[in-house]
């Protein structure tokens, strides 16, 4: 399990995370010792990944700053909402130009990049069409009217990715994240192929919470089936267990009951002729309040997500222990931050595992014995479409619905919806928001492919017990849980 990541990128965070969990387990962990893991990790035989070993050393201090929950940079102020971070040193500066003339242009007669620039940008050169950047607007007319398809439109992967355009880049072409603009959805982290932006880590506090013994609770996201080989969700519960927590809890328990509240709440917008946005996916949330804050005023859903409810249930029977979330989820960790909240931490299922690997708990060999705590309903939360069968099941089984619901498939086709819907262009009853395509299984800090965990996930359900939520809910009641952000009515 050791070596997880085809990504060379990816690896290299994992080896740091695993090495500072093993620093964190003995209780070693120290800024000043940074350089010394550095020299340590890094080969003194020649760089692997950048033009010296001096510049991969300081790729790898900021990555250790990240893991220490610092920000990347020293002189950077901390701002604990901004999860998503650029470690400088890593960035390439990606010089590419958008709009290029390649030399599959035959200096046609027809010139149809010509006639199609309305910026006066293209000329006919020597050899080939060329293109005076100073002019150049980027809109990629001049590529769409060549039928050599000779121009072609290439843009930084993490400028591509970003579905809300907070990327961009200072004069050394060193990318920049707008915090006022980030979602924290992680898109443009994915993107990257240098590894140059990464996430604040909480491995350390964690790490340290456990090391000192102090009572704490971890909460699985449903997506953790199938994130380590072939070992079953109970056995990953039991490893998870086996590094300090007193108990590992799905947290799709409290995706059943959120299922049941956002019933209730949607038979209230669709009496009022208003669509409701779900309230489970932290960077579809982040789109609604930032970018269409009027649509979130009017359409949101006041359900707390799955990982809240279930956290506040559980502060509430016992306020003196310290409640970790687990999931694939960046934004997760802001919304943790943000809120009057009830979790003290989360980590991804990187993380998790490095924590893992840092003790030599293999989650397949561990032995425990099957539990079934949530309907497939409340687990299916972890795929596209999930969240809104759930919502329609809870309606059914209260003799309710159906509803029609529009499931937003990533990023971008959440920004594609919540524009029509702020338009009033909708022809729904729920809209069910993912930034990760696929559903939480495609999150990007998941460590299978989504395939390979929906695959596993649908084996293992087969055999649970829990049919339905009710079910979930009579086993595991939420009466007398704050299930509302904003209190808008009181919960009984």
């Amino acid at each position: 399990m050791a070596n997880m990541f085809e990504n060379d990128s990816r690896q290299f965070k994992f080896d740091v995370l695993v090495e500072l969990c093993r620093q964190a387990n003995e209780g070693n962990v120290e800024e000043d010792k940074i350089q010394g893991w550095a020299k340590q990790l890094v080969s003194k035989d020649g760089p692997r990944f950048r033009c010296c070993i001096y510049k991969e050393r300081e790729v790898l201090r900021q990555r250790v700053r990240l893991a220490m929950g610092k920000m990347a940079s020293d002189t950077a102020e901390y701002n604990p909402r901004q999860i998503v971070q650029v470690i400088d040193a890593a960035c390439d500066g990606c010089t590419i130009q958008k709009i290029r003339v390649t030399d599959n242009c035959r200096k046609c007669m027809a010139k149809s990049c010509l006639s199609a620039c309305h910026f006066g940008a293209i000329h006919i050169g020597t050899n080939r069409s060329e293109i005076d950047y100073t002019k150049c607007k980027e809109c990629g007319a001049c590529a769409r009217a060549c039928p050599y398809n000779a121009i072609v439109v290439t843009e930084r992967p993490c400028y591509a990715h970003c579905p809300v355009q907070a990327i961009s880049w200072d004069e050394n072409k060193i990318a920049q994240i707008d915090e006022t603009k980030c979602i924290n959805c992680g898109q443009c982290e994915n993107a990257c192929p240098f590894g140059a932006i990464e996430d604040i880590s909480w491995v350390v506090p964690v790490a340290t919470l456990l090391r000192m013994k102090s009572p704490a609770y971890a909460i699985v996201a449903p997506s953790i089936q199938g994130q380590f080989e072939n070992a079953s969700l109970s056995q990953i519960k039991k490893s998870i267990e086996m590094l300090g927590f007193e108990k590992c809890y799905e947290v799709a328990v409290a995706a059943d009951a959120v299922a049941a509240t956002e019933a209730e709440e949607l038979k209230e917008h669709k009496e009022a002729g208003i669509p409701m946005t779900t309230s489970c996916c932290p960077g579809f949330v982040n789109m609604l309040k930032i970018h269409y804050p009027t649509v979130y005023e009017k359409n949101k859903s006041t359900t707390y997500s799955p990982m809240m409810a279930l956290a506040n249930k559980l502060k509430k029977e016992h306020p003196d222990h310290g409640i970790v979330f687990i999931g694939p989820c960046l934004a997760k960790k802001q919304e943790a931050m943000e809120q009057n909240t009830t979790v003290d931490y989360v980590l991804t299922y990187e993380e998790i595992a490095a924590m893992l690997v840092a003790k030599h708990i293999w989650p397949e060999e561990v032995e425990a014995p099957k539990a079934d705590d949530a309907s497939n309903f409340g687990r299916n939360f972890a795929i596209g479409g999930g969240v809104s069968q759930a919502v329609n099941e809870a309606a059914k089984e209260k003799g309710e619905g159906p509803y029609t619901a529009y499931y937003a498939n990533g990023a971008m086709e959440c920004k594609k919806q919540l524009m029509l819907l702020k338009a009033g262009k909708f022809n729904f009853d729920i809209l069910e928001g993912m930034c990760c395509e696929g559903g939480c299984l495609g999150g990007p800090a998941t460590i299978t492919s989504s395939v390979m965990a929906k695959a596993h996930m649908a084996k293992e359900n087969v055999s649970n017990p829990i049919k339905t939520i009710s079910d979930s809910l009579n086993a595991c009641p939420f009466d007398g849980v704050n299930m509302h952000i904003d209190n808008h009515k009181e919960d009984n």
